[in-house]
This record gives C-alpha cells, sequence and structure tokens, in this order.
C-alpha cells in the first residue's frame, strides 16, 4: 500500500510538473514561420505518424463540411493508389500528427492564406506527387518567382477543383490579373468571358519554355493553333505578322475591331510614316481612303500576307 502511495503521490507531482511546464511554454501561435517550419521538420525527422490514420482526425474534424468533402474528389479516393488516403492518409500532406490530437496545440502543416508556412514550403507538399513533367519549368515560372502557392489557386477538399473546370478556370485567372480580366470584356476580344476559351487554352500556369508562360513556342505558334489561315508562309509577307501577332493585336481584348491596339491608319503609320500617301485633314470624315471605310485596309486588304504575283503590296 505504501508503495502504492508513493508512485500515486509521484504521479501527481509529473502531472502537476508538466502543467506548469506547459504553461510556461512557448505557444504554437507566437512561432514565427521559420521556427514553425523547424518544428514540422523535427516532426518529420520523429515520423510519429498516427496508426490510425483518418480515424483520428475525423474524431475532431468530422462535422467541418470542408474537410468531410475531400472524400468526394480525387485526393479523398481510397480505391486510387494515386490517392493520397490510400498510403499516410490526411498525414500525406498535413504530415505526422504527433500530439496534435492531445490539446490540440501542436502544429501540423497548414495551407492557404491562414497558413504560417511560406509559398514554396507548402508547395514542396504539392510537388511531392505533382512532379510530371507539366511541372519541369515550375521553378523558373513567374508564379513560383511571385510565391504564389498551389493553394491560392487549387482547391482540394472539393468534389472538383474549380481550376481545373473549364467553366471556372478564367474566375480563377482573373481574380489576380484583373488587367486581363478588363481586356476580355471589352467590345473585341476573344470568346472568355462566355467560357468557350479559357486562359489554359494559351497559357500554362505552372510555366514553360516561352515567353509569357505560352503553351506553344512563340506567340505566333500559339495563334496559328486556331487562325491556321494566317499561318502562310507567303509570297509576300508583311514583316510585323511574321514576328509577332502581337505587333498589331492585343489578344486579351481591345475596344478596336479586329482586337487591334489601334484603329488604321494610326496603327499603320506607327511604321509607315512617310508612306508618300497625302495624309492630309478633310472637311467631313469618309472623303478619302484615309477617313472612310477601312481607311488603309480599303486598298491593301491582304494585310497578313499575299500569294499575288501583283500582291507586293498586299493588295490583292
Amino acid at each position: 500500500m505504501k508503495h502504492c502511495k508513493f508512485y500515486s503521490r509521484l504521479l501527481s507531482l509529473l502531472l502537476f510538473s508538466s502543467s506548469i511546464l506547459a504553461v510556461q511554454a512557448t505557444p504554437w501561435d507566437d512561432l514565427s514561420g521559420e521556427q514553425l517550419e523547424q518544428q514540422l521538420v523535427d516532426k518529420f525527422a520523429e515520423g510519429k505518424y498516427s496508426p490510425k490514420g483518418a480515424d483520428n482526425c475525423l474524431t475532431c474534424h468530422r462535422k467541418n463540411e470542408t474537410v468531410m468533402a475531400l472524400f468526394s474528389g480525387v485526393h479523398g479516393n481510397i480505391a486510387s493508389s494515386d490517392s493520397p488516403m490510400a498510403g499516410l492518409q490526411c498525414e500525406a500532406c498535413h504530415g505526422p500528427q504527433g500530439q496534435h490530437n492531445r490539446g490540440g496545440k501542436e502544429p501540423m502543416i497548414a495551407f492557404g492564406a491562414d497558413s504560417k508556412l511560406s509559398a514554396p514550403t507548402q508547395n514542396t507538399v504539392c510537388q511531392g506527387c505533382h512532379n510530371d513533367p507539366e511541372q519541369m519549368a515550375w521553378h523558373t515560372s513567374t508564379h513560383n518567382l511571385e510565391e504564389i502557392a498551389c493553394a491560392d489557386c487549387h482547391t482540394i477538399h472539393a468534389a472538383t477543383d474549380p481550376t481545373l473546370d473549364k467553366l471556372s478556370v478564367n474566375d480563377t485567372c482573373t481574380s489576380c490579373h484583373t488587367q486581363e480580366k478588363a481586356d476580355m470584356n471589352k467590345r473585341s476580344s476573344h470568346p472568355m468571358k462566355w467560357d468557350q476559351m479559357t486562359c489554359i487554352d494559351c497559357h500554362a500556369p505552372h510555366g514553360s519554355m516561352s515567353e509569357s508562360a505560352l503553351v506553344k513556342p512563340t506567340v505566333n505558334d500559339t495563334c496559328y493553333s486556331c487562325h491556321a489561315e494566317k499561318r502562310g508562309p507567303f509570297l509576300w509577307e508583311h514583316a510585323p505578322v511574321t514576328e509577332s501577332c502581337v505587333s498589331c493585336h492585343n489578344p486579351h481584348g481591345s475596344v478596336n475591331d479586329n482586337l487591334l491596339d489601334n484603329r488604321a491608319p494610326q496603327l499603320c503609320q506607327q511604321c509607315h510614316a512617310a508612306d508618300g500617301h497625302a495624309s492630309r485633314v478633310v472637311p467631313e470624315p469618309g472623303m478619302d481612303a484615309f477617313g472612310g471605310g477601312k481607311s488603309c485596309l480599303n486598298c491593301h486588304s491582304q494585310i497578313h500576307g499575299s500569294n499575288h504575283p501583283a500582291g507586293s503590296l498586299l493588295q490583292r
């Protein structure tokens, strides 16, 4: 009996001491991002994964609709060997549970705007699985250099990721790219505001080896994938056309016809200033080739190139 009383008192003393230490310990909320990252690295080194997996997590998080939505998507599909739920389950992305479920103070990896972890640190978790060739240019991409986190665009705990849905991907992109959103709503634009065309038809959001993260090697190759009739080769070529379509066009939209940067003749006269034409002011609009109809295109209609033997001036 004496031994029982001794161990009972000792246990009480240890519990009391540990409670004092817990109060005096630095709260997890006060840790900086770097300190928190080090704590999480230590947890990974110790490998304190839960033997019960998601069952331990759902003890507290079952009532959270956002958490439970995971099981409606591909990341929560236990039947797929590529799914995190088929392996370490929740801890595959959020890290070892450790003592997290005992008082809720020990941190785990969090994603999104509320996470204390830097965007590159969050992204390394995603890249542990998503390291296919489509991500090969990520490290030099604008999104990575601007420290955009995967979770800033992608929604994992959902039946369908809006970023992967053709009808909502434009909304995701234009939530940051506001100038392009304004352009695509101008009078002359690609059919993006009706979701008949998407940003990712032309751009690779995870980066590419081309300028502006284009999916094709050049601007012109990107345009020609739809506008094949402008490809050529032509007997008589127009230099700005062969150089880049954006020399004259704004691909995201314009207040001018055909997505042109400026109206003719102002657009044409940026290059053809001293062209020998009588650029005079007339009393009434429409009295000469410069003020009426299609302006320069009244005569030079084959502006993208001509195959006619007498088409050196792109007139036929």
